[in-house]
């Protein structure tokens, strides 16, 4: 149990129950993955397999592990300014005072940061990174750990998270969405990107594909140009932003339709009739045009002349 709740990752969590189990206690972590991936969920259980003092851990059931699910804790700290976008320098600097101060009550006192630090901030935290003392575990959280300084990087065990096989998160969702649309479904799936916390957003949000661009994909599937120009006309009054998100869903339709082509599971029923109806090398050539109109809107060409000219490529 315990890890196990966690969901895909098989070969991030063997790896570190086996050091878990063995003793092996980094003093810093760094979990990565993009928003929706999991980061917290992990860094929960990670505390709580730390602190845990039961022979299977985290064994889930003990006050232990409920406080560490709960982040309430007081060997659990959690490192985070609301008011702030990064946490504050000088907030880092009180932690590394307070890392000197004793676990109340476990063998281990442990970090949180769930927000972003800056170069100020991991500056300061480094100090700590070089001698930390015994029982001290930090886990920090990141979308990018691109961001974080490689000083700081090269100390830490990274914990980078992979998306999820959409049957795997069509069971998770269903789990909890049982009455769920299967076309939302569909659409939450394909816009997540395969982050179960993306997928939840969008279905309690709306996950409902922009009209659009599935009005652009079947009329690509059937190869009807005049359906093309039925849709895409209208699209060059649009403002440049509305256009890219319509667009870039899109190519993530013909990607997801691609894939099956290949041999990969699509995730809506769309991509499945569009890689039924065009070979693999027509789908490429769209997504070609689709990821070079994208570049044309981030320069300055108009909607307008994109739209016609995404026109005569998909024709």
């Amino acid at each position: 149990m315990g890890l196990d709740h966690f969901l895909g990752n098989v070969q991030l969590k063997q790896n570190l129950l086996q050091s878990l189990d063995k003793g092996h206690i980094s003093h810093f972590y760094l979990i990565s993955g993009p928003k929706g991936s999991g980061k917290h969920t992990l860094a929960r259980l990670l505390a709580a397999a730390i602190l845990c003092r039961q022979a299977e851990k985290p064994c889930m059931n003990c006050s232990i592990c409920r406080r560490c699910l709960e982040q309430a804790h007081p060997d659990f700290i959690t490192v985070e300014d609301p008011d702030h976008k990064r946490i504050p320098v000088d907030m880092v600097r009180r932690i590394r005072e307070d890392m000197f101060i004793l676990p109340n009550e476990s063998d281990h006192k442990i970090y949180l940061f769930p927000q972003e630090l800056g170069i100020e901030g991991q500056n300061a935290l480094l100090k700590v990174l070089e001698e930390p003392p015994s029982y001290g575990v930090f886990i920090l959280l990141t979308e990018n750990s691109e961001k974080i300084l490689p000083t700081v990087r090269s100390r830490c065990r990274e914990l980078k998270l992979q998306a999820l096989p959409s049957d795997l998160l069509r069971s998770a969702l269903l789990r909890e969405f049982p009455k769920a649309d299967p076309a939302d479904l569909d659409a939450a799936i394909l816009r997540s990107g395969g982050y179960l916390g993306q997928a939840k957003q969008f279905l309690q949000e709306g996950a409902a594909l922009p009209k659009e661009a599935q009005a652009l994909l079947q009329a690509f599937a059937a190869r009807d140009s005049l359906a093309l120009v039925q849709t895409l006309a209208p699209m060059e009054k649009w403002k440049r932003d509305a256009l890219t998100d319509t667009l870039s869903t899109s190519l993530e339709l013909m990607e997801s339709a691609l894939a099956l082509g290949m041999g990969g599971i699509s995730a809506t029923a769309a991509a499945r009739e569009l890689a039924n109806r065009r070979s693999s090398q027509d789908i490429y050539s769209a997504i070609i045009a689709l990821k070079k109109a994208l570049v044309y809107l981030q320069g300055n060409i108009s909607p307008a002349a994109v739209c016609g000219w995404l026109t005569w490529q998909l024709r």
